[in-house]
């Protein structure tokens, strides 16, 4: 199926500021080279947001080729909290992924945390 996230195992996050402006082949070439880690990894989304911080960019591999997903919000809804340690790859939970989606920060002190 086109883009069916719902597969998905693995979430990361590639913290700091990425240029939009990339297509499918940029955003790879970060992931190899800056993250050292495998786009093909075949239950991972990787997730790429811009200066503005209303846009997310996400990258999915499916069994025969990639999926970008886009999604930008309406300049009245808000922005997305997103983390801006360049250096950085998180891996977050499905619940982090929602948070981040509703536009909260996707560590949430008053959450509990599941072990």
């Amino acid at each position: 199926m086109l883009g069916d996230i719902t597969a998905v195992s693995d979430i990361y996050i590639i913290c700091g500021y990425t240029d939009m402006r990339k297509s499918i082949d940029g955003l790879c070439t970060i992931i190899r080279d800056q993250l050292n880690m495998s786009p093909e990894h075949s239950n991972a989304l990787y997730l790429f947001c811009g200066r503005r911080s209303d846009r997310i960019k996400a990258i999915l591999h499916e069994k025969d080729g990639f999926v970008l997903l886009y999604k930008r919000l309406d300049s009245k809804v808000g922005r997305y909290r997103w983390p801006r340690n360049r250096d950085e790859v998180k891996a977050i939970s499905w619940k982090q992924f929602e948070w981040l989606m509703d536009g909260l920060e996707i560590e949430q002190p008053k959450a509990i945390k599941i072990s």
